[in-house]
């Protein structure tokens, strides 16, 4: 079974869309790859749906390695991609670099993805000069909820659609080998799409991108807190593990679970010399 390389991804672009899906953990990165989905990203969502926290901000490297480390040791055929968390890449271009190699070296990925656009370049040019791969992220970028006042569509304007294409092109001639547009009009997404070289990723920015990202637990429908708009519930299975989390609770009370057929044996001549 041949990985999916930057290069598969790359070939990609006006020829066919291709699929990309976080995961958090090795059994879902199991099916998620067995399923055919060309990249996994590790996103820094985690936060949100897997920790239990507010927003990506309190993510961490650790955090972000532990659960890379998981999903690799699943993928057999996707693409692995690490998503840089807050703070990783902004202090210095060493620290981002030393940050991205331990997504390749410890976490058993393959790229990296980073938020931002022109004042990313730099750092994006040193990981690469470093031999690590690194996917683009642009439009609403959850690392700066705070600056953006929430989460909110962008590049509906003149100014901020002018900031996103040129922050495309300067990732585009950078060396990204793939660009994240994430909550951007479809127009502008197409827009993009054509002025770019490289495959775009679409998670609510419509469907002229070259690809599209889900969040797996929104996918699913396993998620209790909000869904955004741009999310397609594939299944809804919130109320399923609750059944049956509830008819377990119900059969321990009531005596009915575990039944005999869930136990082992012993036989009579052993239980009769215990002492």
């Amino acid at each position: 079974m041949a990985r999916v390389t930057t290069s598969v991804i790359k070939d990609a672009k006006s020829k066919r869309k291709f699929s990309m899906l976080t995961a958090y953990d090795y059994p879902t990165a199991h099916m998620v790859d067995e399923a055919g989905i060309d990249i996994i990203l590790v996103g820094d969502s985690l936060g949100n749906a897997v920790l239990g926290y507010e927003n990506s901000l309190s993510v961490t490297m650790e955090d972000m390695i532990h659960h890379t480390k998981a999903v690799a040791r699943a993928a057999q055929r996707a693409m692995v991609v690490g998503d840089m968390p807050f703070l990783s890449y902004h202090i210095s271009n060493s620290e981002a670099v030393r940050n991205a190699g331990r997504f390749i070296q410890e976490g058993g990925a393959q790229t990296v993805k980073i938020e931002g656009g022109t004042e990313r370049v730099d750092t994006i040019k040193a990981i690469l000069d470093a031999q690590i791969p690194v996917m683009g992220h642009l439009g609403f970028t959850p690392q700066s909820v705070n600056k953006f006042g929430g989460y909110k569509v962008q590049g509906k304007d003149l100014e901020t659609a002018n900031k996103i294409v040129e922050d495309a092109k300067a990732l585009d001639k950078a060396g990204v080998f793939a660009i994240v547009l994430e909550m951007v009009p479809t127009l502008l997404a197409k827009r993009i799409t054509e002025e770019v070289s490289v495959p775009t990723i679409g998670i609510g920015a419509g469907h002229f991108c070259d690809g599209q990202v889900l969040v797996v637990n929104d996918l699913l429908g396993i998620y209790g807190g909000f869904t955004p708009k741009f999310a397609k519930k594939y299944a809804n299975l919130q109320p399923l593990i609750m059944e049956a989390f509830q008819q377990y609770k119900k059969e321990v009370e009531e005596g009915a679970f575990p039944g005999e057929e869930h136990g082992f044996g012993i036989s009579d001549e052993v239980l009769e010399r215990i002492y």
